[in-house]
C-alpha cells in the first residue's frame, strides 16, 4: 500500500534518496580509513592507534543521535529534522578539517556521528510514511542494496582525495556528500508526516522501561552490542593491520572492498537460509563459527605460526568472517528483539539501536588502542566478543524465556 502525497519524487528517485541517506554514515567511516596514518603523521606524533580513534568517536555519536532523531522527527516533523541534521554534519565536518589536535577532530566526530543520525533514521520513518507491507521492505531492501556500494567504494574515494589535497579533503569531501544530500531532500522531498504528534520524556522513558524489562530485549541488546563491538574494533584495527603490518597501504582500498562485498553477500545468504534454519540457529551457528575461528586466530599469534606468503591470506580471510557475522546476525537480533514489543517497535528499535551502537564504540576504543603490529589483540577481542553474543543467545534459547 502507498501513501499519495502530492509532490512526492518517483519510485525511482525516492529509493536513491532514500539510499543516499543511510551511505552518508558509510563514507563518514569508510573514506577515513586511508586518512589514518595522515592523521596520525599530523596529530598524533605518529600514533596511529590513537588516530585510529576517529572511527569509534563518529560511531559513539551515531548511537546517541539515533536514540533522539526518530521522537524529534514524530515531534517536529521529517523534513525540518532531516534537513538540520545535514546542517549540523556539515559544519561538524568543515571543523573536523580544521581541528588543531586530535580531541578537537574527535569532538568533531562525535557530532558528525550525532548529526548523521538524521537522516539515516528518519529517512526510513519516512519510508513507513510512504509506504506498508511488503512495498515498505521492498523500497528498504532495493536502498540497500544501492546503498552497499559505498563502502567498497568509499576508501577507495577516501584515497584520491587524500593523496590529491591531504587529510582536511577528506572531511571536505564529507561535508560535500552532506550538501548534495542536503540539496536533493531538500528540493524534492515534501514533509510525509500527516500531523505531529505529542511525545513527552515521561512517554519515552515509560517505552524505553518496558523494552529493558523484557528478557529477549535485553539478551538481544547483549548479542548486538557483541557483535557491534566485533565490528567497529575491527573496522579501527584494519587499516594499521594492512599497512604497517603487511605492508599493504597502497592497496588497502581494494583489499577492503572486497571485504565489503563479501559483507554484502553474506546479508544475501542469511536472507536465503534464515527461513530454513531459523533466526535463531542461524545466529548462534554464526557466533559459535566466530568463536572457532577467532580462537584459532589468536593462538596461531601467540605461537607464531603466522609466516609468509599466507600470514596475509589467513588475516585476510578471518577479517572477512567478522564483517560477514553482522550480515548473518544483525538483522535477525532485531527481530528476535522486538517479538514482544510490536506495540513499541519504533521506540525499541530506536532504543535498542542506540544503546548496541553507544556500547559496540565503548568496545572498540580499547580495542583500537590496543594494537601492537599485530592481529592479536583485535583476535582476542573478537574471541571474547562472539563468546558474550553466543551466552546472550543461549539466554534467548533458554525456556525461561
Amino acid at each position: 500500500m502507498t501513501v499519495a502525497i502530492a509532490g512526492q519524487p518517483g519510485r525511482v528517485e525516492f529509493i536513491a534518496l532514500v539510499a543516499m541517506m543511510s551511505a552518508i554514515i558509510a563514507y563518514s567511516i569508510d573514506s577515513m580509513l586511508p586518512a589514518v596514518p595522515a592523521l596520525a603523521a599530523a596529530l598524533t606524533g605518529g600514533a596511529v592507534d590513537r588516530a585510529a580513534l576517529v572511527i569509534p568517536s563518529f560511531v559513539l555519536g551515531l548511537g546517541l543521535g539515533t536514540l533522539v532523531v526518530g521522537p524529534l522527527s514524530d515531534r517536529f516533523g521529517r523534513r525540518p529534522v532531516i534537513l538540520w541534521g545535514l546542517a549540523m554534519f556539515i559544519l561538524a565536518a568543515l571543523a573536523a578539517s580544521l581541528a588543531p589536535s586530535l580531541p578537537a577532530l574527535l569532538a568533531a566526530r562525535v557530532v558528525m556521528g550525532l548529526a548523521a543520525a538524521a537522516p539515516r533514521i528518519v529517512s526510513l520513518a519516512i519510508v513507513r510514511d510512504r509506504f506498508h507491507g511488503a512495498e515498505m521492505a521492498q523500497i528498504t531492501s532495493l536502498a540497500m542494496m544501492i546503498f552497499m556500494v559505498v563502502p567498497a567504494a568509499a576508501p577507495a574515494i577516501g584515497q584520491v582525495v587524500l593523496t590529491l589535497s591531504g587529510w582536511p579533503a577528506v572531511f571536505w569531501s564529507c561535508a560535500a556528500f552532506g550538501g548534495i544530500a542536503a540539496l536533493w531532500f531538500g528540493l524534492r522531498q515534501p514533509e510525509t508526516l500527516p500531523a505531529p504528534r505529542d511525545l513527552t520524556v515521561a512517554m519515552l522513558l515509560s517505552g524505553a522501561r518496558e523494552v529493558f524489562a523484557q528478557p529477549a530485549a535485553r539478551a538481544a541488546l547483549i548479542a548486538q552490542s557483541a557483535v557491534f563491538g566485533a565490528l567497529f574494533g575491527t573496522l579501527t584495527t584494519v587499516q594499521p593491520l594492512f599497512d604497517q603490518t603487511f605492508g599493504r597501504g597502497d592497496s588497502f582500498p581494494a583489499w577492503f572492498a572486497l571485504i565489503a562485498l563479501i559483507s554484502a553477500g553474506a546479508s544475501l545468504l542469511n536472507a536465503v537460509f534464515v527461513s530454513r534454519i531459523g533466526m535463531l540457529r542461524l545466529v548462534a551457528w554464526t557466533f559459535i563459527g566466530q568463536v572457532v575461528l577467532s580462537a584459532l586466530m589468536a593462538l596461531a599469534i601467540a605461537g607464531d605460526l603466522m609466516h609468509a606468503p599466507w600470514d596475509f591470506a589467513v588475516t585476510f580471510v578471518w577479517v572477512s568472517t567478522v564483517f560477514a557475522m553482522a550480515g548473518l546476525t544483525m538483522g535477525n537480533l532485531t527481530a528476535l528483539a522486538l517479538e514482544r514489543l510490536g506495540h513499541l517497535a519504533g521506540l525499541a528499535a530506536s532504543v535498542l539501536l542506540a544503546a548496541s551502537t553507544v556500547a559496540g564504540a565503548v568496545i572498540a576504543a580499547p580495542l583500537g588502542l590496543a594494537f601492537n603490529g599485530t592481529a592479536g589483540p583485535l583476535a582476542a577481542g573478537v574471541l571474547v566478543c562472539s563468546v558474550a553474543g553466543l551466552l546472550a543467545v543461549r539466554r534467548l534459547q533458554s525456556p525461561s524465556r
